[in-house]
């Protein structure tokens, strides 16, 4: 009999386990009468579309961080595209398109290129400090009178004939 009375204890303690877990469980449940009932679904029903709208702004912010992030990844990719065409104006490129063309094949390095390249650069950069106004230089003689002296020299004309 001591051995039945040890099979009666395998098969209680299932049992009794069993028992536990629905104790705790109608614990965790809200005792809901039928009166209620509709007051406890409004209620997590307001708890679901509350959490669904959290979630809904969480998708919004994500989806408006992830665009920004491409923004700036292009306006970063546009500033260092800006930074090489300038690099290369400063170099004294004679085409900008061709120059940016075949840049990556010497590291992105403007100087390497300048080298095994010099065809592809004027000798004289593109922007010089100084240049041609269209005026005349500060340092010469125009004068239209010391001109005229000269040509009716060459010519044989007596100079006393400028005054009369």
């Amino acid at each position: 009999m001591a051995g039945d009375n040890h099979g009666d204890k395998t098969q209680e303690e299932p049992q009794a386990q069993e028992d536990l877990g629905q104790q705790q469980a109608a614990q965790d449940k809200p005792q809901v009468s039928g009166k209620d009932w509709g007051k406890a679904v409004a209620e997590r029903d307001e708890k679901i579309a509350a959490l669904e709208a959290q979630v809904a702004e969480a998708a919004k912010n994500a989806e408006a961080a992830e665009r920004l992030r491409g923004e700036i990844a292009e306006l970063k990719a546009q500033g260092e595209s800006d930074r090489i065409d300038f690099r290369l104006q400063l170099a004294g490129v004679r085409n900008v398109k061709a120059a940016r063309a075949i840049l990556a094949d010497h590291g992105g390095d403007v100087d390497a290129l300048k080298e095994a390249e010099p065809w592809l650069f004027a000798d004289v950069p593109a922007r010089q400090q100084g240049g041609k106004t269209g005026l005349p230089n500060a340092g010469t003689s125009t004068d239209a009178g010391k001109t005229m002296k000269r040509w009716r020299r060459l010519a044989g004309l007596d100079d006393s004939n400028d005054n009369a």
